[in-house]
This record gives structure tokens, C-alpha cells and sequence, in this order.
């Protein structure tokens, strides 16, 4: 088995199939900036609940449950991309965090203060790594 490189990457891979998949819940092993973005997700009503378990290798692991519309059954998220990559990684002053669809998505920044929204960077004038962008 190989090594993931990009733990971010992999995050938003496992929830985009599961959605693609009409699937409920999602597993992925956890880490704290994951659980951060869970939380985020979660915040900002992406995401229907969440849940951080223990595993026997001490790795944890998080279990989301996917928001979808009961009407039309589409996915909450419509679209998740991830902005800055291993490869080529993306900065930004606070006030130039990149919106996203003019204010109805989210990005998502790594900062000093911790990982937040694009809102909360620009409200807080932190700018940071912009991980991965959200509507």
C-alpha cells in the first residue's frame, strides 16, 4: 500500500465518491486538521453530523454524515476542489483571502490562529494557506 502525500486531497476525494455514491456516511482516518474542517463543515451546514472515534491504532477516525436535499436527493455540497496542493501551495494576505462564488461558498484557510473560513480570516485580517474551497 502506498502513502498518501496529500492527506487534504484524499479528505475531499473520500467525501466527493461517497456522494457521488448516494452514500450516508463516509469513514476517514483522522488527523487534527481534518477534524478541524469537519467541524467547519459542519458549522457552515455542509455536512448533517459528525463523529470522531478512537481506533486500536491510534489513528482515529471520523464518520460524516452527508446532507442531502429530501426533495431533489443532491448532495449539500455541490462542489469541493482543493486550492492549494502539496506541489504548489497557495497563500494569501488577510485581506485578499479569495472569495468563492461572491460570498456563497466557502474556503477554507490554514492560519496562525488556526484553521477558519475565508469570512473569519478576512474578519480577523489573518491570512494563511488556503487549503480547499467549498459551495
Amino acid at each position: 500500500m502506498s502513502a498518501i502525500t496529500d492527506s487534504i486531497g484524499d479528505y475531499l476525494t473520500r467525501i466527493r465518491n461517497a456522494m457521488m455514491a448516494s452514500q450516508r456516511i463516509v469513514e476517514i482516518p483522522a488527523s487534527n486538521l481534518k477534524k478541524r474542517i469537519t467541524e467547519i463543515l459542519y458549522d457552515q451546514g455542509y455536512i448533517y453530523r459528525y463523529k470522531f472515534e478512537d481506533t486500536p491504532n491510534n489513528q482515529g477516525l471520523i464518520k460524516i454524515a452527508l446532507k442531502y436535499d429530501s426533495a431533489t436527493k443532491r448532495p449539500a455540497i455541490t462542489k469541493m476542489t482543493r486550492y492549494s496542493k502539496p506541489g504548489l501551495r497557495k497563500y494569501s494576505k488577510g485581506k485578499d483571502v479569495p472569495r468563492v462564488i461572491n460570498g456563497l461558498g466557502i474556503a477554507i484557510v490554514s492560519t496562525s490562529k488556526g484553521v477558519m473560513t475565508d469570512k473569519e480570516a478576512r474578519e480577523q485580517n489573518v491570512g494563511g494557506e488556503v487549503l480547499c474551497m467549498i459551495y
